[in-house]
């Protein structure tokens, strides 16, 4: 645990730190970048330290926990923010610098903590530690209106989501008479439990997690937040603090999947709840996606129906507690679905980065910005075009991977459609992603002179398509260390 405190420390003293440099005279200077760059850094050495030697208790009066499953969901969201903020020295132009670079820390601290709260209250807090500075961040251009409209949206999601889960969570104190997650889940579980009020606070976690998830019929905040942010802030949205919501619903929703259904009707049990919206998600994303004019509103469709995708492995998860059956099938779900959020986390990353750098150095964002792409900006083309075939699930790339481990959790079993469903889906996704591909490199740029295309970008696009084939051919490591991460849901 010593390596999670320094962490925390860390990130602390420089969110509080880095504002500082606004009262400097030289308030255009890259320093904070580069102070941010090496604490992060820092942090993904020592989280990664952390989860090789995870502590089986919990510390800081049980409100954490240094285990397996919050080291993933620290370690994805890190990385994240570190790729946002190499990209943003370039991005990111004006006098308010440091206060950008502190509201990233921020998020980063608030990701950390979340990924590794035992405790409800804690969860909530670190929740709006991260979530508050985005709210920012997302209307950091302020001389754009569809910035400010963003923030403003973001914001009132986000607050009605918090008011939800804040509620949630007082149902549950009343009921259990404690806010620690795993002795509220043992007693809202037990046997002979079930009340309306029980089934009522499970109904408002799902609802919640829904927003902050982003899933159908809780996304429509999606694509006007990613939009009129910053590109490299939607990057972050899309990449990390979403994923935020997973390791929030995994903690608390999977967690109190022993109970059964949640009204009297057995039909209506959290299985078949996720599945249905799992099915709405993938499906809703995908088809939207196809009918948009602008790169970041087709990512923004495109990261709904991912998410649609990772709820195939919580639908896996819950059936088999809620049915006692192969706990094999609930390990293969979970893993498949941590194993794409890591995917996710770089696929939809370095793509909304592609679209950031076309939007920094052509003026554009339109869908026609793309044609010819690979002729004026042949790194960025390759990256979106890599990319994006891993997102339609193509193998040997990664994304591939972690699909097959969705379907496969669920295809022996009364949840087979949604397998189904989610190959079928994959396959028309490929029909957007091929467009977008086929402008970068069969159709003629407007324009045909080179772009200039930054070094800090071309390193971050090497790395990210260096991890996209890397975990394509050589996935075991990961599931593994996914799969390690599984029995940390709910401790027997």
């Amino acid at each position: 645990m010593d390596f999670l405190s320094l962490t925390i420390v860390l990130l602390a003293a420089s969110s509080l730190a880095l504002p500082i440099f606004q009262l400097k005279s030289d308030k255009r200077s890259k320093v904070p970048a580069y102070i941010l760059l090496a604490v992060l850094s820092a942090s993904l050495i020592l989280l990664g330290a952390n989860t090789l030697t995870p502590s089986s208790g919990t510390s800081f009066g049980g409100l954490l926990s240094s285990d397996v499953l919050g080291g993933f969901f620290a370690l994805v969201t890190v990385r994240v923010t570190l790729m946002v903020v190499l990209a943003s020295i370039e991005s990111i132009r004006g006098a308010n610098r440091p206060v950008y670079y502190s509201l990233l820390s921020f998020t980063a601290l608030g990701m950390v903590l979340l990924s590794y709260s035992q405790d409800l209250l804690m969860l909530f807090i670190s929740w709006e530690l991260m979530s508050l500075p985005t709210y920012a961040l997302a209307g950091f251009d302020k001389k754009r209106v569809q910035s400010n409209e963003a923030s403003v949206k973001y914001a009132m999601i986000g607050a009605m989501s918090s008011a939800i889960i804040l509620y949630a969570i007082s149902l549950t104190y009343g009921l259990t008479g404690t806010t620690q997650i795993i002795p509220a889940v043992r007693a809202i579980a037990a046997p002979g439990s079930f009340n309306l009020v029980a089934s009522v606070a499970v109904l408002l976690f799902v609802t919640g997690f829904g927003f902050k998830m982003s899933i159908v019929p809780f996304h429509m905040w999606i694509p006007d937040a990613y939009e009129g942010a910053p590109a490299t802030v939607s990057t972050l949205l899309a990449a990390a603090t979403k994923k935020a919501g997973f390791i929030a619903a995994i903690r608390v929703l999977l967690a109190v999947t022993t109970l059964y259904v949640i009204t009297q009707n057995p039909m209506f049990t959290i299985a078949n709840v996720l599945a249905v919206l799992a099915l709405l998600t993938m499906t809703l994303g995908n088809v939207a996606a196809l009918t948009q004019k602008s790169m970041t509103r087709l990512l923004a469709y495109s990261s709904i129906a991912q998410a649609g995708y990772i709820l195939v492995g919580f639908v896996a998860y819950a059936y088999s507690q809620q049915t006692n059956s192969d706990f094999a099938q609930a390990t293969l779900g979970i893993t498949g679905s941590l194993f794409h959020v890591l995917n996710h986390a770089i696929m939809k990353g370095v793509a909304f980065l592609g679209a950031a750098l076309v939007v920094l150095e052509l003026k554009r964002g339109d869908v026609q910005a793309y044609d010819g792409l690979a002729k004026r900006m042949p790194f960025t083309a390759f990256t979106i075009a890599v990319a994006f075939l891993a997102l339609a699930g193509v193998p040997p790339l990664n994304g591939f991977w972690s699909k097959l481990l969705l379907f496969l959790s669920v295809i022996n079993g009364p949840f087979a459609w949604l397998a189904v469903a989610g190959i079928l889906n994959s396959a028309f996704s490929l029909g957007y992603y091929a467009w977008v591909i086929r402008r970068m490199y069969i159709d003629d740029p407007e324009n045909p002179q080179r772009v200039n295309e930054p070094t800090t970008f071309i390193v971050i696009f090497g790395v990210a398509v260096g991890l996209i084939i890397g975990l394509g051919l050589f996935p075991q490591q990961v599931i593994n260390f996914a799969s390690s991460a599984v029995p940390n849901i709910f401790p027997r």
